[in-house]
């Protein structure tokens, strides 16, 4: 082969190779692209299942807190509705300790009645010459306040306050009327206004210091004063309800209630 003819021979393998690298080129970074999209969809597979392991986690203590909520509201319901029966109990068994309490200190009314009615000579003779005021009836007067007491055992506590005021007021001079104050304390406190409570009961106490309910009376002012937040006032009711009717079933309580 001549020498022209080696180098066009020579320049024509150069060529070829140089043809081979370049079309090899793209197929060798396809490669690369393949691998890397397939690691990255790899790397995508795994965060997302970390991702959805999360999600799953984090739904299962949702549940979990969700069940535990019902447990503890379910809990507290049942409490409420024990304390709700509780509380209905006992304002039941203090109505009815109130009035059985009624019916024991009527019982101490009648001689402290028939004692006054059995005034000295002198005195029935001031009397007589006195202006005279309308004779009550007593069986008018008790089927009133049996009437306004039947109210309060029937939970009709405002209609129960209505009648006891009724009768204060149409018969201020009946042996009735210091109980018809007793009970019309009894009545605002169960309506919740204790200060009208307390002004019922104090008129049992300044008007009749004498009648079997006053050192009731007395307690119940107490009462009130410790739920309107009068400790002071508390306590000086109890000690006057201790040192002026210290033999009563009252005085007893109120000497518990000092010790606290």
């Amino acid at each position: 082969m001549s020498e022209p003819s080696h180098r066009r021979w020579a320049a024509l393998q150069a060529g070829a190779l140089l043809l081979v690298a370049i079309g090899a080129q793209p197929v060798r970074a396809g490669i690369l692209d393949d691998d890397e999209a397939r690691r990255q969809v790899k790397d995508l597979s795994i965060k997302t299942s970390e991702r959805f392991d999360t999600v799953s986690k984090g739904q299962i203590e949702l549940a979990n807190q969700t069940q535990a909520l019902r447990e503890e509201n379910a809990h507290l319901r049942g409490q409420i509705e024990t304390l709700t029966y509780e509380l209905d109990s006992a304002k039941k068994r203090q109505q009815d300790f109130y009035i059985d309490l009624d019916g024991r200190l009527r019982k101490l009314e009648a001689p402290l009645t028939a004692s006054v009615e059995a005034k000295p000579a002198e005195e029935n003779k001031a009397a007589a010459e006195a202006p005279r005021k309308p004779a009550s009836d007593p069986a008018i007067e008790t089927r009133e306040y049996e009437a306004a007491l039947n109210l309060f055992r029937a939970k009709k506590v405002k209609e129960a306050a209505a009648a006891f005021d009724a009768f204060a007021k149409a018969h201020p001079d009946s042996t009735l009327t210091p109980s018809a104050y007793y009970w019309l304390g009894n009545a605002h406190y169960a309506l919740g206004d204790c200060k009208k409570a307390i002004d019922a009961q104090r008129v049992v106490v300044s008007k009749w210091p004498a009648n079997p309910k006053a050192p009731e009376a007395l307690l119940n002012v107490a009462t009130c004063q410790h739920e309107l937040a009068d400790a002071r006032g508390a306590k000086g009711t109890l000690e006057t309800l201790v040192a002026k009717y210290p033999e009563s079933t009252a005085a007893v309580t109120a000497r518990q209630r000092l010790k606290k």
